[in-house]
């Protein structure tokens, strides 16, 4: 449409002012094009780093060493887990034990107990006995006396083993239920966490090969869009190109305005113009060819975006997918085994608080014993001296101490066997000190540590899973922007749509104007020396120098084509100035 126009109109162009006018149209349309496709390109750049760092970040937290020392932890805790049945096997075995010596003591206060009943009935004979003989009456009450003295400290000695045997059954009644459930909870239970756990490390290293696939795309465009802003000078070249071309129209008329161009006559005046059209519509001509060629390019990287576009979101969306779902169920299948085996721990705890009750019970009541046993000592001791000193003053009464004679000598010899029941239960107390000491050994960590152990361990799983939903939320957003801004590139990097033909119908303008033929101005070379060389100053390029003097050829005088290297140095400042 717009080549017909120009086509219908050309004839409508009688100077170059016209023309130009024509070609700032084009111009502008060229640097707000290629300015905005580089502006949305630069922030796809921004949007690309920032995808990149988020990237990074979930990188990071999948390589966090705390992650693999939680997943170590919360292995440790299982296999601590899995050892509390052999522990309280053991732990009941020395309930057992205890049980056992405390029932040995047992019979020896018994026996005790058996004696002093003895001892009281004898005591009792002797006070009827010396009824009538008043020098017994106060000794007979003051052995009395001793003996229910005796009587007592051996009650509180049964007492306290009597206690201490109903907590022994009770612990051991406890540890035996917690004991039988360990045969089927604590195996699935444990089993349960390593599969929880060995789920989480899998999620993890899923997370990771994604992300790396992500950050492989990413790079990938990364560096595509780079060279994309790169090739976008073609826009400053062909921007340039046509203020070159606008230069030409703007020389031309100054040098028929000034004193040179005053002494051609029209003839000359129209072969030089025509020449003139010919050398801009050769410029116009190279330049769209050019434009063409590179701008295509140019929209064919872009398009490849798209692809990688619809990868990356492919990729986000599967770690978005593992992370939501499926991570969610990883871990509260977790929190449901830490919650089982929480349980189990607080049984244990239980189980362990009424060992360490009935061992630290245990060996209050040693102590206690040791220290009955030395009462009980002392009052067999007693009643010892007391009967021999009543056999001795019955030996001086005669025929009258006899009946009490035989009662004493009786208290003695059963007091004497208070002795042997007392060193039965003194050598029998550091045995029940030692049954004690292993129901609750010193070693043990105890069910507390465990229960921290497991909520240490979990809540360091919980956060890193949160660190790592927190990431992938900013990067799924970052994946969204990236898709989005990609696509408004396509959009607007798509030259070919109306720009192309903007400058083609300008070529074809140019083209129409100047004819087929190019008039023969070589007597007019000296004259137009100066505006030959102002002209070919314009140039940055040597397609263009090399087009101009395909047209114009130099005279003597014209000025030298600059070097290579200044050639180099311009574009090096069109790269520069690629995004104007």
């Amino acid at each position: 449409m717009a080549h017909a126009l120009v086509s219908s109109n050309a004839v409508a162009y009688t100077s170059g002012r016209d023309i130009s006018q024509t070609l700032e149209s084009a111009r502008s349309q060229v640097e707000e094009r290629f300015l905005e496709g580089g502006t949305v390109l630069l922030s796809v750049m921004d949007v690309l780093n920032r995808l990149l760092n988020s990237l990074e970040s979930v990188t990071t937290t999948l390589d966090n060493k705390e992650a693999s020392d939680t997943s170590a932890d919360l292995r440790a805790t299982v296999e601590s887990l899995m050892a509390l049945p052999v522990t309280e096997e053991n732990r009941q075995q020395a309930l057992v034990s205890l049980a056992h010596t405390g029932r040995e003591l047992r019979k020896h206060v018994a026996d005790m107990q058996e004696t002093m009943r003895y001892l009281r009935t004898f005591a009792v004979t002797v006070k009827i006995t010396g009824a009538g003989l008043a020098e017994f009456a106060g000794f007979a009450q003051e052995i009395l006396e001793r003996i229910y003295s005796g009587t007592d400290e051996v009650n509180r000695f049964a007492t306290h083993l009597d206690s201490l045997d109903k907590e022994v059954k009770l612990a051991a009644s406890f540890g035996a239920s917690v004991s039988k459930g360990y045969a089927d909870t604590v195996p699935a239970v444990a089993g349960a966490l390593r599969d929880d756990a060995a789920k989480i490390a899998g999620h993890r290293k899923d997370l990771g090969v994604i992300a790396r696939e992500v950050g492989a795309i990413a790079r990938a465009v990364q560096s595509k869009v780079a060279s994309t802003l790169s090739a976008l000078q073609i826009g400053d070249i062909t921007r340039q190109r046509i203020e070159h071309v606008q230069a030409t129209f703007s020389l031309l008329e100054d040098f028929f305005a000034g004193e040179d161009g005053a002494r051609l006559d029209a003839g000359a005046r129209q072969r030089l113009q025509n020449v003139i059209h010919h050398l801009t519509a050769a410029q116009m001509s190279d330049m769209c060819t050019n434009f063409q060629r590179d701008s295509e390019n140019v929209v064919k990287t872009i398009a490849s975006f798209d692809h990688d576009m619809r990868e990356i979101l492919k990729l986000r969306d599967q770690m978005s997918g593992q992370s939501g779902e499926a991570g969610g169920n990883f871990m509260r299948a977790l929190e449901s085994s830490v919650s089982a085996a929480h349980e189990i721990v607080r049984q244990v705890d239980t189980a362990s608080r009424q060992a360490d009750q009935v061992s630290q019970s245990t060996i209050g009541t040693a102590a206690k014993l040791s220290e009955a046993i030395g009462n009980i000592r002392a009052v067999k001791t007693d009643i010892h001296y007391m009967a021999l000193n009543t056999n001795l003053r019955c030996s001086r009464l005669g025929e009258e101490g006899r009946s009490i004679n035989v009662v004493t000598a009786e208290l003695r010899i059963f007091a004497g066997k208070l002795d042997d029941s007392a060193d039965a239960i003194v050598n029998g107390l550091p045995a029940l000190e030692a049954a004690a000491g292993r129901v609750a050994p010193a070693t043990d960590a105890g069910a507390g540590n465990l229960g921290e152990s497991l909520t240490s361990a979990v809540g360091n799983i919980r956060s890193a899973a949160n660190v790592m939903e927190n990431e992938l939320k900013v990067l799924a957003e970052n994946g969204r922007e990236v898709a989005t801004k990609i696509s408004l590139l396509i959009g607007k990097l798509d030259f070919q749509h109306n720009l192309g033909e903007v400058l083609a119908g300008c070529a074809d303008m140019l083209e129409s104007v100047a004819g087929t033929d190019v008039a023969d101005i070589s007597d007019l070379a000296e004259t137009i020396a100066p505006l030959d060389r102002k002209i070919f100053k314009h140039y940055t390029m040597v397609q263009e120098r090399s087009i101009h003097r395909g047209i114009i050829p130099a005279s003597e005088d014209s000025t030298p084509a600059p070097a290579e290297t200044a050639k180099a140095e311009n574009d090096e400042d069109l790269f520069a100035d690629a995004l104007f």
